[in-house]
């Protein structure tokens, strides 16, 4: 059995495709599971490889942050044969918490874009609100207060709170390039798919323009401090 946890795309083909990569000498019954966020139309293409070559492929992306991950609490979205699936939970098991069978091999990949999309979307959302609220002089502790006891309550509002409250952007640990590289793939999905992107492409247009005035590297929250800063007409 072989685990990937990579960046990307580009990474898993590396790993998988490249001149001395796992495919080179990728023994028959071989397991491949691979936890990265990927392209799934790359999926389908990597996995049918690894099969073609006697192998077998599981596509089981992560999701919550780096505090689950220390404590072996992850969610994983898999994608795969049932049988197979069934025969990996409990290595699986051994790092995650929650763990979905989301159907077919690519099917993993496909669900991880959908909820980043949507939580990270959130977050940016949330992030230019506050970033309006804090040019318009509208308190941070105001702020969080209310949506907190309305309908803007949820995950990414206790995400966001730390930086809005105390400067903290230990909240979210995700760095901009990687919510950009995030956003990128779920709108290449949406392209691929014919599916309306219009709020997709607003959102990953905000995130490239962040990565491109601040630190790519810099953690998803500073895009509150980097909004407040930019003046549009």
């Amino acid at each position: 059995m072989i685990i990937l946890c990579v960046t990307g795309t580009p990474q898993v083909e590396a790993v998988l495709l490249g001149e001395d990569g796992v495919l080179k000498g990728l023994r028959p019954g071989t397991i491949v599971i691979d936890c990265s966020t990927a392209v799934p139309a790359s999926t389908e293409k990597v996995a049918a490889l690894v099969i073609a070559q006697g192998g077998q492929f599981l596509d089981s992306p992560m999701t919550r942050t780096p505090k689950e991950a220390a404590e072996g609490r992850l969610n994983l979205l898999v994608g795969s044969d049932a049988a197979l699936f069934e025969r990996c939970k409990p290595i699986l098991a051994c790092f995650a918490e929650n763990i979905v069978h989301t159907g077919p091999i690519g099917s993993g990949h496909r669900m991880k874009l959908l909820h980043n999309y949507v939580s990270l979307g959130t977050v940016t959302l949330l992030a230019e609100a506050a970033a309006c609220a804090q040019r318009a002089g509208v308190d941070a502790h105001t702020f969080v207060e209310v949506l907190s006891k309305g309908g803007g309550w949820g995950a990414a509002l206790d995400r966001l709170k730390p930086m809005q409250t105390a400067g903290d952007t230990s909240g979210l640990r995700f760095s901009m390039s990687n919510a950009l590289k995030d956003l990128s793939y779920y709108h290449q999905m949406a392209t691929d798919t014919q599916a309306e992107r219009t709020v997709a492409e607003a959102i990953k247009n905000t995130l490239q323009t962040a990565c491109h005035e601040g630190d790519p590297q810099a953690l998803v929250p500073e895009l509150v401090t980097l909004l407040a800063k930019r003046q549009t007409p």
